[in-house]
């Protein structure tokens, strides 16, 4: 039997409500009650939260960087007591953007290093008395938890060019000429029963539709809070965001004044240090399988896409590594605060995060009580304060869900404001190792090795494998892993699209408003949650029931086109396969058909398009407002249609009349989700 190669990398961490925040950062009545403890505290170490009276006091003492004493007596003495190190700032000084620090109140917050010899819980009961400080916090370890991800090299030589599709089976093979797009089904799913006997065409981010429209732009940066990234992989360097201060200035400088020395392609919040390419332990390969997806360099005839990878003309969104872990090494929540601060500060919209907690963390409140300096952290990245990109007015972080299958997901994602990610597999159904329920909000293909695996009819065939093809650090610079961690990728690389055709409209997007874009752009995935599907738990393979996952997997699985033409504002209508539909369209139209008149006109659809979909038949309008539709093949369109608003008659200069008009909406010839699938 073959076996597993089970990779050790990340899978999820954060939240905290508003009006949980406002509970919690009242001053507490009690020294006890003051103190947030964590189950895996580094040693040595303590998160002091100071009251706004007090943190003026504070900095009087303490540099911008650090010191040992605060001027305030009754803590230095304290901090003598302990052994202190240093005290310093947990958000370093950006004097850019110092003001916006100070008016989130991140000011405030500050480690304390100490003898790591003396008891931590005396430590934080000591300081805790102290009347100026307001929150004591334990400073936890972000831990890589084993993750799902499975590491395959690919095939190569004459084994795999056989492998290779006719272009009629690519939606996308004239568009870019990446070799092994073929093997990204998570893109492009034309149904090759050479991955697996079971897949279904259109199971996929549906890029092939949405390239057509924007394939990304590089105003658009993406902070991978992971392990680092390759940032010389051949197929992600020219994607990588540039610090152009420190990569022109001096060595060991803050060229930039932005508080981080040498941070040429982002920072090492694990070490506290540049980021460094060593070995492959070092740097480990998840942060750069993300990556890839969210943007690897398209059409530059080599390797494969990312989803928001350009054209191959320097016009893909930007890649920021924010390293969060190092070999064994997991950031503090000290380390991990700095980065989502960091990303911000420089220019990041979104936050790529497949990482987090292997904890059964259950509520907001339970999350806050252990990383709070996390919390405010990734709050000050999605602030709508924080304004980096005419595109939004803050940021968008999106984490993975989880991989132990729980039926919650881990945090930070289950956290109500933030967005958490479960994983399908090539056939629509979820990964088997998916968490599912409280706290998920969509779904996007995560792959699932053992569809493969233990396919009779596609097994041994070479490099197609059901798991995500993406850049690796590994020799040959590529493979296949699975798991949410993957799946998070492609719907940060769908934002990225999104936010990129945002900037092309000229459009600005609320947060909030972006969110709601985000997921409610899907299509149906509770349809194919019947049946058994093989599961791996620890050592054993066994059959399971799938419809737990039905209703509990999100709004449902992420469609690209469909974000950017709710971007657009478009009207997405969502059509089943193989069944000629009656569609009311007077929802799309303000409400209703009164007062409007439908011109004797075919609907306009090209013939490409009306071959790509399939339809049988012509694409009509009733004078009732009914569209009349038959779509065989998975696919999206755009189609035009005429009216006449205030009359049955055009206008005229003899006399009064309607006003002509032409409608556009996008056909979704796919699954149609429970909300409509349409914003």
């Amino acid at each position: 039997m073959k076996k597993l190669i089970v990779l050790l990398a990340v899978a999820f961490s954060v939240g905290c409500a508003k009006d949980l925040t406002e509970q919690v950062t009242v001053a507490p009545q009690s020294a006890s009650s003051k103190i947030l403890t964590s189950s895996d505290p580094a040693a040595g170490d303590m998160i002091v939260y100071f009251g706004e009276e007090a943190v003026s006091r504070v900095e009087s003492g303490v540099s911008r960087s650090g010191a040992t004493r605060t001027g305030i007596e009754q803590l230095d003495g304290v901090l003598e007591r302990i052994g202190v190190k240093h005290i310093e700032r947990v958000f370093p000084v950006d004097i850019r953007h110092e003001e916006r620090t100070r008016e989130a109140g991140l000011h405030r917050w500050y480690v304390v290093k100490f003898d790591e010899s003396y008891d931590l819980g005396k430590a934080a009961a000591a300081l805790a008395e102290i009347a100026e400080v307001e929150r004591v916090q334990y400073n936890g370890y972000v831990r890589s938890v084993a993750d799902a991800g499975v590491v395959r090299p690919v095939a190569s030589g004459d084994e795999e060019q056989a492998l290779m599709p006719t272009a009629g089976e690519t939606r996308a093979a004239a568009k870019f000429n990446d070799p092994d797009l073929y093997l990204q089904w998570h893109y492009i799913n034309t149904g090759n029963v050479g991955i697996y006997s079971g897949i279904k065409a259109g199971a996929d981010v549906n890029c092939a539709e949405a390239w057509e429209v924007t394939a990304g732009d590089p105003r658009i940066i993406v902070a991978v809070v992971d392990d680092a990234v390759k940032w010389d992989h051949p197929d992600l360097a020219d994607n990588m965001w540039v610090n152009t201060a420190e990569k022109n200035g001096v060595a060991g400088v803050d060229d930039d004044n932005n508080g981080y020395v040498d941070d040429v392609y982002g920072y090492n919040f694990a070490m506290d240090t540049p980021l460094t390419l060593s070995t492959e332990s070092e740097l480990g390969d998840h942060g750069t399988h993300v990556a890839g997806t969210v943007a690897a360099v398209n059409n530059n005839g080599i390797g494969g896409c990312g989803v928001a990878g350009g054209t191959g003309v320097g016009d893909g969104a930007r890649i920021m590594s924010c390293q969060i872990f190092y070999n064994q090494y997991g950031a503090t929540d000290v380390g991990t605060a700095r980065a989502f601060k960091y990303a911000a500060d420089n220019g990041a919209v979104i936050a790529q995060c497949s990482y987090g907690s292997s904890r059964k963390i259950t509520s907001d409140r339970a999350y806050y009580s252990i990383s709070s300096a996390e919390v405010e952290g990734v709050k000050y990245f999605e602030s709508p304060t924080v304004r980096r990109c005419a595109a939004i007015n803050g940021g968008v972080a999106i984490f993975a869900a989880g991989n132990q299958e729980w039926n919650y997901s881990c945090y930070p994602g289950a956290y109500r404001e933030f967005i958490s990610v479960t994983a399908m597999a090539c056939d629509y159904t979820p990964g088997y190792y998916t968490c599912y329920g409280k706290g998920a909000n969509v779904a996007a293909p995560g792959g699932d090795y053992l569809q493969s695996f233990f396919d009779d009819d596609a097994n041994n065939r070479g490099s197609l494998r059901s798991e995500i093809y993406s850049t690796t650090y590994v020799a040959g610079q590529y493979g296949y892993m699975q798991g949410t961690s993957m799946a998070c990728p492609h719907v940060s690389g769908v934002a990225a699209l999104g936010l990129s055709y945002a900037l092309e409209l000229g459009r600005t997007l609320s947060v909030e408003e972006f969110k709601t874009i985000l997921l409610t752009s899907v299509n149906d995935i509770d349809r194919y949650c019947t049946g058994q599907k093989y599961r791996l738990a620890g050592n054993a393979v066994s059959k399971y029931d799938i419809s737990k996952y039905a209703g509990k997997m999100g709004t449902g699985y992420i469609d690209a086109f469909q974000v950017l033409m709710n971007v657009k504002g478009t009207p997405c209508i969502p059509v089943r396969l193989g069944v000629k539909q009656s569609i009311d369209i007077s929802k799309f139209l303000g409400g209703g058909v009164a007062g409007l008149t439908f011109l004797d006109k075919p609907v306009e659809i090209s013939p490409v398009d009306k071959a790509k979909l399939g339809v049988e038949g012509e694409v009509t309008i009733s004078s009732t407002g009914k569209l009349q539709i038959k779509c065989t093949k998975p696919g999206s369109a755009v189609v035009k249609f005429n009216f006449i608003a205030g009359g049955s008659e055009l206008g005229s200069e003899e006399g009064a009349g309607g006003m002509a008009i032409t409608k556009e909406v996008a056909i979704i010839a796919r699954g149609m989700a429970s909300n409509g699938g349409w914003l």
